[in-house]
Formats: C-alpha cells, structure tokens, sequence
C-alpha cells in the first residue's frame, strides 16, 4: 500500500503536467449557479436544463468513452456524466478539461461541471457534461483513500478532513451555527440589543474560574482574557440600555474534560425591570424556542435520562435537597464535616479548600443524579456574590440554574444593585483569594462606581454551547470544530518539507497520542 507521501508525490507530477497543458489547476472564478440538492428536487423542472455544478470529486470513474464523476457540495452529491465526444476544443487558459486528461483527476479534487440536467440509463439523476473545469488540484488524498479516518486524533486535529469524511459530523458543526443563529432571533423577537464588550479586561470577574493572563506592550499592562461577559453587559444596564445581551467567546485557566473546554462560546443577556422570576418563565420559552427550531423536537435523550422541556418545570431548594441528602444545615455546618461526607462519597476531601468550597463540592454530588428540566433556587449568599439577597431569607439569593441530564445548563439571578453590598461581597471574595481560593472573585472597584450611579433592578442570565454539547450527547472536544490539542507536526509533513524541519528532531507523533487525547 503507497505512503501518503508516494501518493502525494503522485499528484504532484500530475500536477505538473496539468501545467505543462496550460492549464491553471487553481482558477480564481468558478461559474457555478445551483446546488446539488436542488437538482435531485426539482428534477422534473430543470429535466433537460443547462446547469453548472461544482465541488469535490468523491469518486472518478473512467470506462472507455464513459466517465462518470460524483461530485459532493454542502448540499449532497450530483453525479457527471461524460461523454468523449460531448467534451471537446477544451480552453485550457480557461482550466477546462478534455475527455483523456480526466486521468489527471484524483478524488479530492474540486470540479466544476456545465451541462444538462437528464438521467442515465440506469436511471440516476445526473449533469450531462460539456465543459468539465478544474476548480483545485488536491496534493493529498482524503483519507478514505489510504488509511481512513477512524484515529481519533486526527479527526480532531484535522477537522476538515472529518466534516469531508463523516456526515454526521457536518452536520453537527451545522446545528451548532444555527444554534446561535436561533438565540439571536429569539432575543430580537423579544426586543434586546446585541452588544459588543472587551474580551480583554484590567479585572475580571462574574464567575468562579481562574483567568488566562496576558500582556498589552502599549500600555505595558498585563490584562485577563474574560471568564464572564457580566459586568460590562450590567455596565450597559447602568449606562441606559433596558435588555442587552452578547454570544461570544470566554475563557477559563482549567482542565479539559467531557464537559468543560479553557475557551468556548457563551451567552449572557441581561434585563432590566425583571427579577429572577420573570426570568425563570422567560428562560423556559427560550430553551423550548431555541431547541425546538434547530431539533424539530422537546423531547431528548441526554446523559441517560428523558429529558422533556414540554413539561411544567419544578423547583429545587439548594440549602433543602442538601439538608434531605447530607442531613447537614449549611449554614450552621463546619469543614470537618462536610469532609467526611466528601470521604465517604469518595471525594478527595482536599478540594474542599473552604467551607464554601466544600459545600459546592455536596451539591455536585447530588447533581449527576437529576434528569430535569428543574429549577435549582436560592443559592446561598456566600456562593452569589452578584446575586441579590432573597426577601424571605437574608442567607440566601435570588438565584436561578437549570439542571438537565445531571448538570447546570445556565446560571441566573436578580442582580445585586446595591453598591455597599456588592462591594461587601467583592471583599469577601478577596479574603477567599488571599486564603488561597485562585476561582474566588477579584475587587472591581469600577463596577462599584458604577453602581453607585445607580442600576435599576434587573434579571442575568448566561448559558455557553455546553448546552448544546448536552443535547448533542457529545463530549465536549467533539462539540466543537477546533478543540484545543498540544501543539504537534507529524512526520510525514517533516518528510515532505526537510528544508523547514532540519534543525528538528524527527520524533513519532505517535508518541504523542495517549497524553494528546
């Protein structure tokens, strides 16, 4: 069996000889005008029609004077169907083709096809070719064509090779725009602007993540890539705005895992004149607008569990399904016992760093056991710093997560407007970080300032695409087209260029996987 290499080097001598033709193998213009699919729809219109069709060649098949070419764009594939005698004076300073320099062609490659809608014999709907263009001379073989794309790490580092090779794949990356797409319908049905905010920022904050440093030479000033998009959305709120929201990247210094990626794509929205009960009902319509117009359906397989989004969603009480699960109060707890109920649950108790810590660490054990749709509320105060305290219980917040197939898909709550609370919380959460707590929150005295200018009350939420990983039932690296990998070079690609990898040391890539993946 040929190396990619030997089959590289193949296409490189037809490459050539395409050229000794006249022939430019990568034309700037294709003339293209109808997608595949819409010929195989409406066949019985364009039956007999001049069409022009293009993409890449998933098959070249040659017998004597009969060529057939599948051809496959985003939409599907479209068979050619060429005679020797329908193709000739071929423009060769046009990229044109005659019949016997299909031969040059190799499966790859992207072609353009002028001629008539009609049917073979056999009857398949294809293009009756006149004019066969070439669009772009592939120099290596998609992997069908010598090992197959069944390695798991290059379907992820060469991701472009997996949407060729693997539909369903495709077509995911395809849900996944349109995902997004639906968000920003919804929120314009319902009145709110799309805003853009600093992704850099001086201090960052609104969640309990450690932050990527980095470094702006002109101002000679290190800055954090943001790990929420909430207090410059709130600082719109302040600043006049009534509903505002932003879908963008953020980013978090933490592990890869199935559920969690350092960089991936969040949404935050955030309403002015709401609470967190307004929001709750206004979140329900969103899920089931978004999910419905990208599935088709409410009714999902997630994790293990039937998830129904038609359905009345009930509400959980933290500081209750704790008491009922630990037989603790977690107010009047301490941290030597909430690490022995870690212990017995099999936690390393060390993560409990605190007692806050400690009981977010319970909370995520009862969690993985909650199918949803479910409301978990009132958070306690010492886990909200951004949330306002609750009118019945001072210990507690109007705070709002949904939990579907045993995870939080989203965190809201009536915002803290008030500046001498917030800035009480701001300070404890610098206790935290002092102690050791790097996700505790950082002091944004300028967010204080501009509470002290005033912010009406207001409704926040924020939810990232590992919803939409969820309801995919994929891992997280599987869930987006680019996942972060140690950067690496393989040796074939070493062989091909020596001349920029000759102070390298040849290393086996293959060394690499177990701890790439």
């Amino acid at each position: 069996m040929a190396t990619l290499k030997e089959l590289r080097d193949s296409r490189i001598e037809k490459l050539n000889k395409l050229k000794e033709l006249g022939i430019d193998p990568y034309p700037a213009k294709s003339y293209r005008n109808i997608d595949n699919s819409q010929i195989h729809t409406d066949f019985e219109k364009l039956d007999g029609n001049e069409v022009i069709v293009a993409g890449r060649a998933t098959s070249v098949r040659t017998h004597g004077a009969l060529a057939f070419i599948d051809l496959k764009d985003p939409t599907g594939k479209i068979q050619l169907y060429l005679k020797e005698e329908n193709i000739t004076n071929p423009e060769y300073k046009n990229s044109e083709l005659s019949f016997k320099d299909i031969e040059l062609l190799d499966f790859g490659d992207f072609i353009e096809g002028h001629g008539k809608v009609t049917k073979t014999k056999r009857g398949e709907i294809s293009v009756e070719v006149t004019k066969l263009r070439l669009l772009t001379k592939s120099l290596r073989p998609m992997p069908s064509a010598w090992d197959g794309l069944h390695d798991k790490e290059t379907r992820l580092r060469r991701r472009y090779l997996d949407t060729n090779m693997n539909d369903e794949v495709f077509k995911r990356f395809e849900r996944r725009s349109k995902y997004w797409e639906i968000h920003r319908d919804f929120f314009k049905e319902n009145g709110f602007l799309e805003m853009n905010i600093p992704v850099l920022e001086a201090v960052t904050g609104g969640a309990d993540a450690k932050p990527f440093v980095t470094h702006m030479d002109a101002i000679d000033t290190d800055f954090y890539l943001r790990i929420s998009q909430e207090l410059y959305l709130k600082r719109l709120i302040g600043g006049g705005y009534n509903k505002v929201y932003e879908i963008g990247p953020r980013f978090r210094n933490e592990g890869l895992s199935d559920e969690h990626l350092p960089e991936h794509i969040a949404m935050e929205f955030y309403w002015a004149y709401a609470n967190y009960e307004d929001g709750m009902k206004f979140v329900e319509e969103m899920f089931k607008y978004v999910y419905e117009k990208v599935y088709g359906k409410l009714q999902f397989q997630i994790r293990g569990f039937e998830v129904d989004l038609s359905k009345k969603w009930e509400k959980i009480d933290f500081a209750q399904i704790i008491k009922d699960r630990f037989s603790i109060d977690i107010f009047s707890t301490n941290l030597d016992e909430i690490k022995n109920i870690l212990k017995t649950n099999k936690v390393a108790p060390g993560k409990a760093v605190n007692v806050e810590r400690g009981i977010d660490h319970l909370w995520k054990l009862i969690r993985p056991t909650i199918g949803g749709p479910v409301w978990l509320i009132h958070d306690p105060k010492f886990l909200s710093p951004l949330a306002k305290t609750s009118v019945e219980n001072p210990q507690l917040t109007q705070r709002i997560h949904p939990v579907i197939g045993g995870s939080e898909l989203g965190n809201g709550y009536s915002e803290l407007n008030d500046p001498l609370d917030q800035l009480a919380r701001f300070v404890e959460q610098e206790k935290l970080r002092e102690s050791g707590d790097e996700e505790a929150q950082m002091l944004d005295i300028d967010f204080v300032e501009m509470l002290e200018y005033g912010m009406p009350p207001t409704f926040g939420w924020g939810h990232s695409e590992r919803n939409f990983w969820f309801f995919e039932d994929v891992p997280a690296r599987e869930g987006v087209p680019f996942p972060q990998l140690r950067h690496e070079i393989d040796d074939t690609t070493k062989s091909i260029y020596p001349e920029l990898f000759k102070n390298n040391i040849s290393q086996s890539s293959q060394k690499h996987k177990n701890q790439l993946i």
